[in-house]
């Protein structure tokens, strides 16, 4: 009868095993779940970047385009000026024969780029270019005055804005945009 109670009785020696993590494994789980997390973090910060930079751009190209749609179905004159000195870009209604004066009650908006933008030079479709002093588009009832391209910068990559004096359009378009520039009256073939 003893033998038999010993055989029923378990055996000891089998190792028990510890639930949970040790320090080591939960170290190692913490760095790779903060090497993910500083990647993600480095993705994103790029991302807004590019987002903040091409906002910027689509933001002056939406105020040029309010420009000329408020021309076009108004009896009023919008003028976009550029600063490419100041990084600053002011839409105003003309309201007085002096056109180089702007009134404070004919702004509309204005508007400061950031670091993350900047106005790398504006042409315009008769070939005059400048970095240094102010640039006016003006918008009536028939279109713009000039057309013409303003060309923004963020350190790597570029955008224009492409204004189209023929058909009222103005384009964001990646990278310095070709300008069609009008051709003189001795070049047209008939």
């Amino acid at each position: 009868m003893i033998c038999r109670l010993r055989k029923s009785l378990p055996i000891r020696s089998v190792r028990r095993f510890r639930k949970g993590f040790t320090m080591t494994e939960m170290v190692v789980v913490i760095v790779i779940i903060s090497t993910f997390v500083t990647m993600a973090m480095l993705n994103l910060v790029g991302l807004f970047g590019r987002g903040s930079f091409k906002m910027q751009a689509q933001e002056l190209a939406d105020t040029m385009q309010m420009a000329a749609r408020a021309a076009a179905q108004s009896n009023q004159r919008f003028e976009v000026i550029i600063d490419p000195v100041e990084q600053s870009y002011i839409l105003r209604e003309i309201t007085g024969s002096n056109l180089a004066e702007v009134l404070e009650e004919e702004i509309i908006t204005e508007n400061f780029l950031n670091d993350d933008c900047i106005i790398e030079y504006i042409q315009f479709d008769d070939g005059e270019q400048t970095n240094q002093h102010r640039a006016r588009f003006r918008a009536g009832r028939a279109g713009w005055a000039y057309g013409g391209k303003i060309v923004l910068w963020n350190g790597s990559e570029n955008y224009s804005i492409v204004v189209n004096r023929m058909n009222r359009t103005v384009r964001l378009e990646e990278g310095d945009a070709l300008l069609l520039t009008p051709k003189a009256p001795d070049e047209v073939p008939f």
